[in-house]
């Protein structure tokens, strides 16, 4: 559905996307992550034809996005990440709009109906809320029945309810035949409906594949805390991988690498006849790939 062989973007002297290259299979969710300012929505304005890159190429079902743009946007659907509306303009009205564009619409009664926007159909988009602007956009990438559909922020504004609803809409949309690439700061909206990711860093793609997969490229620590009045400090010092141990009030937290960690743990625990209690264990996901990510950009660019 989509191929990026070497794609870059440049402002002037200013690189925003340097060099990338991914591909997105046909029925696939694929999210892109990063920090502010890695380069995400400029890579896939490209991509979408909106933007013309620098050098590289991109193929979206079969099409060159810049030259074919016409035609590619009769295929695709698009929820950008900031979009305005005329004001006076009622939710029927931009929903008829956008159908007269498309050979095929979606029927957007139904479209507006799932979204939980029926009674809004009258409304003036000025009326609307946050959330219910944002549904309407998706509403309105929905209506040239895509193949193929970029969401940009899918879910900002919504309620945890309806950010639930939506993961669970776009699953059914992938079973139909949908491909779906969103851009995304909610990492847990991308592990829970994204097959696959890719991680952008500065214009990189720095790591791309299953969201376990690259979690583990990463070498995060994960967290175990447990209570234990017993336990002094330095016992447990000789474990190997633990990066780090606090204590308060009888409450332990380890840090620490690898899936031994735990196992180890608890067997001196055992051996020493040390009892504990309110185990948890807290793996790293791509929260914790993401706020190291911004740590680096801040220490590059200090």
């Amino acid at each position: 559905m989509i191929k990026v062989d070497n794609l870059r973007v440049q402002y002037g002297d200013f690189c925003a996307v340097d060099d990338i290259s991914f591909s997105v299979a046909p029925q696939e969710i694929f999210g892109i992550i990063g920090p502010n300012g890695a380069g995400k929505t400029s890579a896939i304005e490209c991509i979408e034809g909106i933007r013309r890159p620098y050098s590289g190429e991109a193929s979206v079902l079969g099409l060159n996005p810049w030259k074919d743009r016409k035609e590619l946007h009769q295929l695709i659907g698009v929820q950008l990440q900031d979009t305005a509306y005329q004001n006076n303009a009622k939710v029927w009205e931009l929903c008829q709009l956008f159908s007269s564009l498309y050979p095929n619409p979606a029927p957007y009664q139904e479209l507006l109906a799932t979204m939980g926007l029926e009674e809004k159909m009258t409304s003036f988009f000025s009326n609307l809320s946050g959330g219910e602007r944002q549904k309407l956009s998706i509403v309105l990438a929905l209506i040239p029945n895509p193949r193929l559909v970029f969401l940009d922020e899918l879910t900002t504004g919504l309620d945890p309810h309806a950010r639930h609803q939506m993961w669970d809409l776009l699953l059914q949309l992938r079973e139909k035949g949908l491909t779906i690439v969103i851009i995304s700061h909610f990492m847990d909206e991308v592990e829970a409906i994204c097959d696959r990711v890719g991680v952008m860093e500065n214009g990189r793609i720095v790591t791309q594949g299953p969201v376990a997969q690259v979690t583990n490229k990463f070498s995060l620590a994960s967290k175990i805390t447990f209570t234990a009045p017993q336990l002094q400090e330095g016992e447990l010092d000789l474990i190997e991988n633990i990066d780090s141990i606090s204590f308060s009030n009888g409450s332990v937290t380890v840090l620490c690498q690898g899936d031994d960690c735990l196992t180890e743990i608890l067997t001196f625990l055992r051996d020493q006849n040390i009892s504990y209690s309110h185990l948890s264990v807290t793996r790293p996901g791509l929260e914790e790939v993401f706020l190291k990510l911004v740590e680096e950009s801040k220490a590059q660019s200090s």
